[in-house]
C-alpha cells in the first residue's frame, strides 16, 4: 500500500541565474545555468519520499536525452516508477530564471506528459492521491473518478486553469499559490484569506493557499488558520512550492490533520530555500527535525 501515488509531470529544468527577470526585447547576461530533475509530479514525489512517505508516481517520458536523465533519478530514489512510461516524443521541460533575490518566473513545455493515458495508471490501495495541472484535466478527472472511496484526493491546481465542478468537487484538499488563487477567483487584488474562502465554495472540502516566504493560509471547515514559517530563508525558492506540497502530503497520508501537516510543510520549504540547490537532497525528515530543534 502506498502513502502518496502522484499522477503528474515529468520535466528536466534548465535553471538559469540571472540578476533579474528580462524586459521585453531585452537580452539580459546571466551568471550560471544548471539542468535539474523536475516536473510538479517528480519534485512532489522526491519531497515526499525524502521525509519518509512510501510513493509511487505515474507519467511519461519521452525517448530523449532529457527521459534518460529523469528515469535515472527515479532509479536513484526511493519513489515506485514502475507506472512511468518511456513514449515516442519529446520528454516536458521547463525554463526558470531566477533572481539574485531568489525569487523566479518560468515556462513550461509539457511535451509527453500531455499523453498520459489514465488506462495506463493504477493507484491501487493509497492513502492520499495528489494531482497537479501540468498535466490535462481529464487524466486528473478520469484518476479522481477511479480512487478508493477511503482514499483522498489532493489537487495542486498549478498552473492556474478553469477546473470543472465535478472535479473540485471530488477534492478533499485543495492547494495553490497567492498568484494562483487570484488568477482561479478572478479577482487579482483579493487577500490569501479571501481567496482560500472563495475556493473553498467552489468544491474542495479544505483549501491551502501557499504565500511564499511569509508561510500559508488555510480554509477548514468554515475557519481560517495562517502558517507562518520558523524563519524568512534566503535562497532560490525555484522548487520550494514543490517541497512544500510533497511534505504536506506525506504528513497527510500518516495523519490527516491540515493544520499540523501545514506547520510542518512551511518548515520544510523555509529549510529547502535555505538550502543550496545542490544540497537539497539531503533534505530527510531527519535532517528537519534537527533543523527545526535548531531553531
Amino acid at each position: 500500500m502506498n502513502d502518496v501515488f502522484i499522477v503528474g509531470a515529468l520535466h528536466l529544468d534548465v535553471v538559469v541565474d540571472a540578476p533579474r527577470l528580462p524586459a521585453l526585447d531585452e537580452t539580459l547576461m546571466g551568471k550560471r545555468v544548471s539542468y535539474r530533475f523536475g516536473g510538479k509530479g517528480g519534485n512532489q514525489a522526491l519531497a515526499a519520499a525524502r521525509v519518509g512517505a512510501k510513493v509511487a508516481i505515474a507519467g511519461r517520458v519521452g525517448l530523449d536525452e532529457f527521459g534518460a536523465k529523469i528515469l535515472e533519478a527515479l532509479r536513484n530514489s526511493r519513489v515506485d516508477h514502475s507506472q512511468v512510461l518511456q513514449v515516442p516524443g519529446a520528454t516536458g521541460m521547463s525554463v526558470a530564471i531566477v533572481e539574485e533575490g531568489g525569487e523566479y518566473g518560468a515556462v513550461v513545455v509539457s511535451g509527453v506528459n500531455q499523453t498520459i493515458d489514465p488506462l495506463d495508471i493504477d493507484p491501487g490501495a493509497s492513502n492520499v492521491i495528489l494531482l497537479q495541472n501540468e498535466i490535462p484535466e481529464t487524466i486528473n478527472l478520469a484518476v479522481a473518478k477511479s480512487k478508493r472511496p477511503d482514499t483522498k484526493l489532493v489537487l495542486n491546481a498549478a498552473p492556474a486553469r478553469k477546473c470543472s465542478t465535478e472535479l473540485l468537487d471530488s477534492v478533499d484538499l485543495l492547494v495553490v499559490n497567492r498568484v494562483e488563487a487570484a488568477q482561479m477567483t478572478g479577482k487579482p487584488e483579493t487577500t490569501p484569506e479571501d481567496a482560500a474562502a472563495a475556493l473553498a465554495s467552489l468544491g474542495p472540502k479544505a483549501v491551502v493557499v501557499t504565500v511564499g516566504r511569509e508561510g500559508a493560509v488555510i480554509f477548514e471547515r468554515g475557519s481560517l488558520k495562517k502558517i507562518v514559517p520558523p524563519i524568512q530563508a534566503i535562497g532560490s525558492a525555484h522548487g520550494a512550492g514543490d517541497a512544500f506540497v510533497g511534505v504536506l502530503v506525506s504528513e497527510l497520508a500518516k495523519r490527516w490533520n491540515l493544520i499540523s501537516a501545514a506547520t510542518f510543510a512551511s518548515a520544510a520549504a523555509a529549510h529547502f530555500v535555505h538550502t543550496p540547490p545542490n544540497a537539497r537532497e539531503s533534505i530527510t525528515r531527519s535532517a528537519l527535525d534537527n533543523w527545526i530543534a535548531g531553531l
